[in-house]
């Protein structure tokens, strides 16, 4: 009877053990919207789909496309726990595209599953994506604490101090096999070059950057942020100004650029 017992207590342990571990997974999937917001963290994984929408939703009355805003408002907070959705509105700041998605999370599983939940909904039923592209969060490749502690501390210490930032941009980069095959400290004295110029600007144009290479069609994904068009214009001359730059084989292609609004907002003003 012991051995019994005691069997049953270990079956019993390890069933406890496995609830707690799920438990504890599901809950590690829960997103911290401060923390997605600002990318402060490795291991976020965004998503960035751009869509037009078919002239056919147009044919809606105006009170079933006055449902439909409700409907992806909805299924936005439905999922605001496992992803961080942000839209912004394209139509009329560029030709492929009515609207961008950005959708980061832990998981990606997650993220497609809020992004096929949308297209079961009326807009994204009317909806056809026109460019996707995905990466993940991460440390610097390159400019670290011990490769370049100065070059960190002066990106840390420069922030955004403008206003909240009216405008994003999304530009996808990819470098050419010359660049991979360069040694460590050949890529590191050109990221020096990349970023001493730039670090002027970031006090009003946020940047992140997600990595892509192996994952998408990409090597990294640069999202911005700005009010100052002419300083976006400023720091873009700047970095296509730098030897860095002859190893890129791809910038932007497209560069989408997107109005920076609440996610209802976004669809009310594309569904009038």
């Amino acid at each position: 009877m012991r051995l019994f017992s005691t069997a049953k207590l270990v079956a019993g342990l390890l069933v406890a053990s496995v609830f707690i571990t799920g438990a504890m997974a599901a809950d590690n999937m829960k997103i911290d919207h401060n923390k997605i917001v600002a990318l402060s963290e490795a291991g976020v994984f965004g998503q960035f789909n751009t869509y037009k929408i078919n002239s056919n939703y147009y044919k809606l009355s105006q009170a079933e496309r006055d449902e439909a805003v409700k409907e992806v408002e909805a299924l936005v907070k439905k999922h605001s726990d496992s992803v961080r959705v942000d839209a912004y509105l394209t139509r009329g700041l560029e030709s492929e595209s009515d609207f961008l998605f950005r959708v980061n999370g832990y998981d990606p599983s997650l993220v497609q599953k809020f992004l096929y939940c949308f297209k079961a909904t009326t807009i994204g039923r009317y909806s056809d994506i026109t460019f996707a592209i995905n990466g993940i969060t991460k440390g610097l490749n390159h400019a670290t604490k011990e490769k370049a502690p100065a070059l960190l501390d002066a990106l840390k210490s420069t922030k955004y101090s403008e206003k909240p930032p009216k405008y994003a941009f999304v530009l996808p980069i990819t470098k050419n096999a010359v660049w991979w095959n360069k040694t460590e400290n050949e890529k590191l004295a050109l990221m020096k070059d990349h970023t001493i110029p730039t670090l002027p600007f970031l006090v009003n144009i946020n940047r992140k950057l997600y990595h892509s290479t192996g994952i998408d069609d990409a090597d990294w994904i640069t999202y911005f942020e700005t009010n100052d068009l002419k300083a976006f214009n400023d720091l873009n001359i700047k970095l296509f100004s730098v030897s860095e730059n002859l190893d890129n084989v791809r910038y932007g292609k497209p560069t989408i650029m997107g109005q920076i609004m609440p996610v209802a907002d976004v669809f009310q003003k594309l569904s009038k």
